[in-house]
């Protein structure tokens, strides 16, 4: 019987200490200065830093792995699809060198079935997973990152 009290009373401790934090806590605001219950607000839509494929130069590497990072604006390319990918009008094996593009890279190619010729693999199909076009924006918050590629001399 004295062990069930004690133990009643533990929890309605438990109870009203944790009923007390949450009245604390019920003012917090998050790091962005909304109400924690409030939905979030879209960011200010901002605009690709590069105009026309083409008129660019690439953009530099910060490190070794880094996919090269897309220099022109792809907001008035079609959506990419399993029967339709607008980048390899430009970037593919066939293309590039008649639109002086840079040329799809070779982890992205798999001989065809008869071994002739090497084509662009579905599990690479989707260019914007790793190819990111730039928009010219503050970053959200403070780093000192340093890319480890020597500049090109």
């Amino acid at each position: 019987m004295k062990r069930s009290v004690t133990i009643v009373l533990a929890a309605v401790f438990a109870a009203i200490s944790g009923w007390s934090i949450a009245q604390q806590m019920a003012g917090v605001q998050t790091l962005r200065g909304a109400d924690t219950a409030a939905a979030d607000q879209a960011p200010e839509q901002k605009m690709y830093v590069g105009k026309k494929p083409g008129l660019q130069q690439p953009i530099a590497r910060t490190f070794k792995e880094q996919p090269p990072l897309v220099p022109h604006a792809v907001d008035n390319f079609d959506e990419i699809t399993v029967t339709d990918n607008q980048c390899m009008e430009c970037h593919s094996p066939e293309k590039y060198r008649e639109k002086k593009a840079p040329k799809l890279g070779d982890s992205h190619l798999a001989f065809s079935s008869d071994g002739t010729k090497k084509t662009l693999t579905m599990d690479r199909y989707q260019c914007n997973t790793c190819h990111v076009p730039q928009v010219d924006a503050k970053p959200l918050v403070e780093q000192n990152f340093v890319g480890n590629i020597p500049p090109k001399q």
